[in-house]
């Protein structure tokens, strides 16, 4: 084993304590790591800035901005509205009215917004036909992540993936190599996404919790607060009280509202001795606060949600949310048919693909004011650009030093040479792990060269293998920190840590079989 391998292999060991113990944000831990690459010699100034310029890296900012487009029409708003039930219903047919409908949106957009605009409307909604939110919450969260895997650009896995597809096929050795197109992964996540909607739709209301009531403010704080109102807050990663304490960080004196609540995404809850509790990204704060409150910074990225049970809904008026819906609908019919071979023979100078028709869509949602265009980089996740960014750069340092082919190798040895079935189902664990304990996208660049390597090693065609990281990193059903919306339905909804484990273990185990059955089949090694 060279010293660039036992460097590499630390450094890796070494970051992941970091993102487990999540001491600073997954960006600068991410870049922590790949300056230290550089300053080994292991990556050079430009393999370490070629992340920063991938085409999948880009189109997964401007979505950002194409989803907040979709947002600041009150579109989903009016949607989710059309989904409820009215009247007396059961937990059953309100799942069976909504969630198939919710699935099929997160396919096309970012799965944040939809959860943050869903959710309290959902809970507010449960409440009022004496219905339990917490059989809605965490299906809501886990179809958004079933419909983001049929589609390129359903969650911004596929995308990196496909930005490193795309970067491999500029070399002439993986030339013949080809990325995706806009539904080919669909090929298998929609059978992912149907068995998963089937499972939630008969499990939820046996292994999900019985309504967990929010405790109720004194009758008397709530007099002497006057127009005070209670409002959940969860913590986003720009908030600047993240790894500090109430003590250390003035709550109220920063956001003129009293922290009554905090409750964990570790699933605890504390009543007491709230200043003394450490302040992480995805907590939520049950706060009393006036009517301003929620006006003042429900545009800020500080909190990635706010809700007192009140609609705020946008005042775009049904044209525009017409006219965003088309700009929507443009962009993905314009890059599935870019794909085609006809289209392809048609502009041979152009590449009509997904980052081209983002590109017009962002900048005709900007020009007609449909996002704020003075204040768009507030609506783009720098963080997870970050992220990307140098994951793209880690992974090859992994391949320069030698370490992929190392694992490979190992990997290949510890399956005693049962063939490529075997190895594509450790390859899925081993990413599905990774996404579980960092976050999806790092899993999936870590976990690429790795396929790269053990398809090389075999001989056989990689795309199965790239297509099981699309699955098992976007598959994070067990932990509510394995996916940001997770984090999200967890404080809103009182769950406890391990009631995503009891429903959400046996759907990754689904995702699992599913996929290792059916991607060789379509995909062939």
């Amino acid at each position: 084993m060279t010293f660039e391998i036992i460097f590499v292999l630390l450094s890796l060991i070494c970051m992941m304590i970091a993102l487990v113990l999540d001491k600073m944000r997954p960006g600068m831990v991410l870049f922590s790591v790949v300056v230290v690459f550089l300053c080994a010699g292991i990556l050079s100034p430009r393999e370490m800035l070629e992340g920063f310029s991938n085409k999948g890296m880009i189109t997964v900012a401007l979505l950002f901005l194409v989803s907040e487009g979709i947002r600041q029409t009150g579109a989903l708003n009016k949607l989710i509205k059309q989904l409820l039930p009215v009247g007396k219903t059961t937990v059953f047919k309100a799942q069976v009215r909504m969630l198939p409908a919710i699935s099929f949106i997160s396919a096309f957009l970012n799965n944040t917004p939809v959860v943050v605009i869903f959710a309290p409307i959902i809970k507010r909604w449960a409440e009022s036909v004496k219905l339990p939110a917490t059989k809605f919450l965490i299906p809501l969260s886990y179809v958004t992540i079933l419909g983001g895997i049929c589609t390129l650009i359903g969650t911004s896995t596929n995308l990196v993936v496909q930005g490193m597809i795309l970067e491999l096929a500029t070399q002439e050795k993986y030339s013949h190599i080809k990325g995706f197109t806009m539904f080919e992964l669909g090929k298998v996540g929609i059978f992912i996404a149907i068995t998963g909607l089937i499972y939630i739709f008969f499990l939820s209301k046996k292994l999900l919790p019985d309504a967990r009531p929010d405790n109720e403010v004194p009758e008397d704080e709530v007099e002497k607060g006057e127009m005070l109102h209670r409002v959940e807050a969860v913590l986003g990663s720009r908030f600047p009280g993240v790894n500090m304490t109430l003590k250390d960080f003035n709550f109220q004196r920063h956001y003129g509202a009293e922290v009554k609540e905090i409750k964990t995404r570790s699933g605890e809850r504390f009543l007491t001795d709230l200043d003394n509790i450490i302040l992480r990204e995805g907590d939520t704060l049950v706060v009393m606060a006036d009517d301003m409150f929620i006006p003042t910074w429900g545009q800020s990225s500080v909190f990635v949600l706010l809700a007192n049970g009140k609609d705020y809904d946008q005042v775009a008026g049904k044209k525009k949310r017409i006219f965003a819906l088309g700009l929507l609908v443009f962009m993905i019919v314009g890059a599935t048919v870019g794909e085609l071979p006809l289209v392809k023979d048609a502009f041979p100078n152009m590449t009509l693909d997904m980052f081209f028709f983002v590109c017009i869509t962002t900048i005709i949602m900007a020009w007609t004011k449909l996002f704020p265009a003075r204040k768009y980089t507030k609506f783009i996740s720098w963080d997870i650009l970050i992220t990307i960014a140098c994951a793209f750069a880690i992974s090859k340092a992994m391949v320069n030093s030698g370490f992929a082919d190392g694992v490979a190798g190992y990997i290949i040895g510890l399956s005693n040479n049962y063939g490529p079935h075997v190895l594509l189902a450790i390859l899925y664990i081993i990413t599905n792990l990774f996404t579980e304990l960092i976050t999806n996208n790092a899993a999936a660049a870590l976990s690429f060269p790795l396929a790269l390597a053990v398809s090389e090693k075999l001989g056989v065609d990689p795309t199965p293998f790239f297509v099981v990281i699309c699955m098992a990193a976007s598959g994070s059903f067990s932990t509510p920190i394995g996916y940001q919306t997770n984090l999200i339905v967890q404080g809103i909804g009182n769950y406890k840590f391990t009631d995503f484990v009891r429903f959400g273990l046996p759907l990754n185990i689904i995702a699992f079989l599913i996929s290792i059955f059916l991607i060789p089949v379509i995909w062939p090694f």
